[in-house]
Formats: C-alpha cells, sequence, structure tokens
C-alpha cells in the first residue's frame, strides 16, 4: 500500500513539473512566471535590420543648378536595406557670387523627396571636382552658409550629419586656391557651420587633427561634455581613404595615438566615409575590416566606392555582417515586469538592452513606454528619460524607470516600447524609428517594438 501511495505521488509531482516547464515557454521568448513578476529572455534576430542614420549609404553627387534626387529611386533603396545617402552638391557656378534661387530650390526639392521617401542625408558641398580647379573665397562660402541656414532649420529632420566640406577639391580640406587650409579660416568655416546648423545637427572633419587644432586641444571628450551641444560635442570626423595605405593617405599623422582618440571621441560623435584604391597594403580582409570598424566606431560607408574593396568583402561572406554592424545595432536581451498594477500607481520598466553594432545612436530620439489595450487597441503614451545614445557597444545597459499610470483606466495592456525621432514632423513614421533586433517584436505598421508582455491595472 505504501509503495501504492509513493508511486502515485511521483505520477503527480512529474505532471505538475512538465505541466510549469511547458507553460514558462513561449515562441516569442522564454518566460519563468512566479506569483507576481514575469521574467522574459528574448531571442535575438539574425536579419539586416533597416535603421535611420546608419548602414552603407548610397554617394550622389549634383551640378550647380542640376536634377533633384529622383524619389522612385529613393523609395527603392529599402531593397538595399539602405536608409541613408551623401548628396554632395557641387557649386562651382557661384564661386564669385551668391546662390541663385534655383539653387536653393534644387536642395528644398531634395530633402522634401527623402522625407516622403523615408530616407535621410550626409550632406557636403564643395566648389570642383578636380584637384586643379578653383575653390571659394572665405566670404564667399560665410555668404553661402547664411544663404543655406533656413534650409537647414527647415529640414533638420532629414539631415544625419553634415561633412564639413566647401574648402578645397571635392570639398576635402586640401589642394585650395584661397589659402583656406589655415588655421585661421579652417576655424572660421567650422564655426560658421555650427552657427547656421540647428545645435541638434553633427559636422564631421576630415581628420581628427584638424579637430584637435580646430578646438586646441588633444585629451577625447567624456560623458559631461559629449551628449551635450557646445561646438566642441557636435564635430565628429569622416575618413575617405579608409584601409587603404598605412595612414590612410594622410588621415593619420600618429595613427595609433590619433585612432585611440578617435575611438574614444565616436562614443559621442559620428565616423564614416568610404574606401579607396589602397596603396602600400593589401586589400582590407574582413577581420582587419572588422577590427577598423569596431574600434573607430563607423556608423556608415559609402556602397559606390571603392568597388574592389566592397567586392572582397562580399566575396568572403563578411559583407551581410557589416550591414548588420555598422552604426548601432539594439538588441532586446531580458526583462523582468510586475504582471499586475494598481490603478493610478506606477509600473517599473526593467529591461536590459545590448549594442552589437560598431557605435551607439549620436541624434537624440524620444523614448516611450506604450500601453495598448487588448481589447480594443487604444493606447497611452507614457515618456521615458531614457537616452538611447547612451546604450554603446558590448556593454548591456539596464533600464530601470518608474512609469506613472495616471490616466490608464483599468483592463490588460500589451506593453511596447517606441524610439522615435526627435523631430515631430517625422516622428510617427515607422522608417524614422529605431527597430530592435530581435525576432517577433517589431510592428512595422506602428513602428513599435513589442516587449511581449501584457500588464493587468486593476
Amino acid at each position: 500500500m505504501t509503495n501504492k501511495i509513493l508511486i502515485l505521488f511521483y505520477i503527480i509531482i512529474s505532471t505538475s513539473f512538465f505541466s510549469c516547464s511547458s507553460s514558462a515557454n513561449d515562441d516569442d521568448g522564454e518566460e519563468i512566471i512566479d506569483d507576481s513578476i514575469t521574467e522574459i529572455n528574448y531571442t535575438v534576430s539574425s536579419k539586416v535590420i533597416s535603421n535611420p542614420e546608419r548602414g552603407f549609404m548610397h554617394s550622389w553627387s549634383v551640378p550647380s543648378e542640376g536634377t533633384p534626387l529622383n524619389l522612385v529611386t529613393l523609395k527603392s533603396l529599402t531593397n538595399e536595406n539602405v536608409t541613408i545617402i551623401l548628396r554632395l552638391y557641387y557649386l562651382d557656378a557661384f564661386k564669385d557670387s551668391a546662390l541663385s534661387d534655383t539653387q536653393l530650390n534644387l536642395i528644398k526639392t531634395d530633402f522634401e523627396r527623402l522625407r516622403e521617401a523615408g530616407i535621410k542625408c550626409v550632406l557636403r558641398f564643395a566648389y570642383n571636382s578636380n584637384e586643379t580647379h578653383t575653390d571659394a573665397s572665405l566670404n564667399i562660402i560665410e555668404t553661402h552658409l547664411d544663404q543655406l541656414k533656413p534650409i537647414f532649420e527647415d529640414n533638420a529632420d532629414v539631415i544625419a550629419f553634415v561633412q564639413a566640406g566647401f574648402i578645397g577639391s571635392w570639398g576635402e580640406w586640401y589642394y585650395t586656391t584661397n589659402n583656406l587650409t589655415t588655421l585661421e579660416n579652417k576655424k572660421a568655416v567650422v564655426n560658421k557651420l555650427l552657427e547656421v546648423l540647428p545645435k541638434e545637427i553633427k559636422i564631421q572633419l576630415r581628420t581628427p587633427l584638424y579637430k584637435q587644432e580646430v578646438f586646441n586641444y588633444t585629451s577625447a571628450i567624456g560623458v559631461d561634455v559629449g551628449y551635450e551641444t557646445s561646438d566642441i560635442a557636435r564635430v565628429g570626423f569622416h575618413n575617405d581613404c579608409f584601409l587603404a595605405s598605412v595612414d590612410d593617405y594622410g588621415t593619420y599623422n600618429n595613427v595609433t595615438i590619433e585612432k585611440n582618440y578617435v575611438s574614444q571621441e565616436a562614443l559621442f560623435v559620428p565616423t564614416g566615409g568610404e574606401t579607396c584604391p589602397p596603396s602600400g597594403v593589401p586589400t582590407a580582409s574582413c577581420a582587419t575590416a572588422d577590427t577598423e570598424m569596431s574600434l573607430l566606431k563607423w556608423t556608415y560607408l559609402n556602397l559606390d566606392y571603392y568597388g574592389p574593396v566592397l567586392n572582397v568583402w562580399r566575396n568572403n561572406n563578411c559583407f551581410t555582417d557589416f550591414q548588420k554592424e555598422l552604426g548601432y545595432r539594439l538588441v532586446l536581451k531580458s526583462s523582468s515586469f510586475k504582471k499586475e498594477a494598481s490603478l493610478n500607481g506606477t509600473f517599473e520598466i526593467n529591461t536590459v538592452i545590448d549594442n552589437v553594432g560598431f557605435a551607439p545612436v549620436y541624434n537624440k530620439k524620444n523614448t516611450f513606454l506604450i500601453f495598448k489595450s487588448t481589447v480594443d487597441g487604444t493606447t497611452y503614451k507614457k515618456a521615458l528619460n531614457f537616452d538611447i545614445r547612451k546604450v554603446i557597444p558590448a556593454v548591456n545597459y539596464e533600464l530601470q524607470e518608474t512609469v506613472s499610470l495616471s490616466g490608464i483606466p483599468s483592463g490588460n495592456y500589451e506593453l511596447l516600447l517606441k524610439i522615435e525621432d526627435q523631430y515631430e514632423i517625422i516622428s510617427d513614421r515607422p522608417e524614422y524609428s529605431i527597430q530592435l533586433a530581435n525576432t517577433n517584436t517589431w510592428d512595422s505598421t506602428e513602428g513599435v517594438n513589442k516587449l511581449l508582455h501584457t500588464l493587468t491595472i486593476n
């Protein structure tokens, strides 16, 4: 009799164990449930994800008073997972005069089409595309920037970054015919750019030494400065001969020291550019490119130049990896949520986010916790203090905040995380919201990330 009782006891215990184990698993992530708290472990996606202000980009230049961007072409970029382009305006017809209305309208039209297509741009202006041709005087440059200021202000939402440009051939701060590469004139161009651009927009200089000279410093900025809008916190770097020689065609003077400096600064300001024909070094392997882009925190890279380097990566199966890793790639790792909350009470969000990309987010975003009724779909949006820029590569970020539930009726609510653009004109556009790199979490219609939890408000 005793043995029969023991056998029955083991059967009951075993049945209960397997039942609990089965209910603790979910197609979207493992859930371990106790009486009041749900623990969620999210599944990482292996897909290439299109997110704003990062990734491989196309580069399109246009002559003075030329043809605007093609809207159909811009819209087709989604097929390539491209969300950003370099737009280079050659102002060769205006080296001695103000910009014409036709030129200004060309730029305005481009911005309108970028916005309609859900794309952002990196801007550059130059006065020639040949090392033997002339550039413009400082006075003309400043006049042109004054003319461009209202256009920058009206279209800041679709400007990712601005390469300093204006000086020398291709706007690369070399081959000047107007003595513009003196420290005094370089400072003048940088200061004018920072003056006419909205404070939220960062510019990029061609070499790290240029920034150090302009601001008269050598130690990289830190968190006390990096997330603010002072002039020094708004200047990053572009390298147009990445991986092309020992010093990247003169990009660096003291290579090791300056790369370490860029690596530290790039926690706060962007690095991007293009490759060019290698000289004195082999074409960069996948491993070399990965190491360099990780160190220097590369955010974007030109798809159109230099082709043979890009083809090496394609042929060695790392191009897709770089599509994923350029810029930021944010991943939900886990969450711990209460299952119930009181009406007009508070709710604690406890979520761990990782950044498996090369770089952080550089432009400020607005983040919201959204409560969506499971009955009728009504949503309630609560702003978080969370600064997405602080989710830096290879460091788990613990998002812990207390959210007021005031104004939300009792009921059951799906929890969603929305990371939207700071500019209201595009804040509701899913193309400009950040998608987290997880499976079964992205709602492409609303541009929100599902946290895979339902909260009951009593």
